[in-house]
């Protein structure tokens, strides 16, 4: 398989990918509303560059979220999954508490090379009304590590350390060894 069969999809603006994340912050509200006291899991991809779907990015996306699904099938109060050209975003609401909910993503996360590829965050409505994100430090986890170079991602991604192109090659390469170890 080659980087162009994976990143072979339409392609997104600046633009898009900020209406994508106004439009995700919007439902993220309203199903915090409409299921008061639960937690909420908002799922994406984290793919580099212009092409944010194709038909294995969504393979390999489907492959986390059956994960989800099967590990947290006792706690889902309402799931959905959307299919933006900006990228597929996948929505739980669940009666785990929402530090039980993050530490069961991380789990999952860790479980697979497919995880690495994910952004699981997990919201919870506090007292003044706002979302508050549950994050890995406050888990007492380790930041995410680049899946380049092993430091913390966030500040490669912030310094811009690897191009587009090498993010693309080594998620190539995770992806087809991901689903060539699936059975079809």
């Amino acid at each position: 398989m080659s980087k162009t069969s994976i990143f072979n999809g339409p392609t997104v603006s600046l633009e898009d990918m900020l209406q994508a994340r106004e439009g995700r912050s919007f439902r993220q509200k309203s199903l915090m509303e409409k299921y008061p006291h639960t937690s909420l899991l908002c799922a994406t991809m984290n793919i580099p560059g212009p092409v944010k779907t194709s038909e294995k990015l969504g393979q390999a996306f489907t492959i986390i979220i059956d994960m989800v699904k099967k590990t947290l099938a006792d706690h889902i109060l309402f799931d959905k999954t959307i299919s933006p050209k900006t990228g597929w975003e996948y929505y739980m609401v669940s009666t785990l508490p929402a530090v039980e909910f993050k530490k069961r993503l991380i789990a999952i996360e860790e479980s697979s090379d497919l995880g690495r590829l994910m952004d699981l965050d997990v919201l919870e409505k506090v007292e003044t009304g706002l979302l508050n994100p549950i994050s890995r430090t406050d888990l007492g986890k380790e930041p995410r590590k680049c899946f380049i170079c092993s430091e913390v991602a966030k500040e490669c991604g912030r310094s811009r350390k690897h191009s587009v192109e090498q993010m693309q090659e080594v998620i190539s390469q995770m992806i087809d060894g991901a689903l060539d170890r699936c059975p079809d």
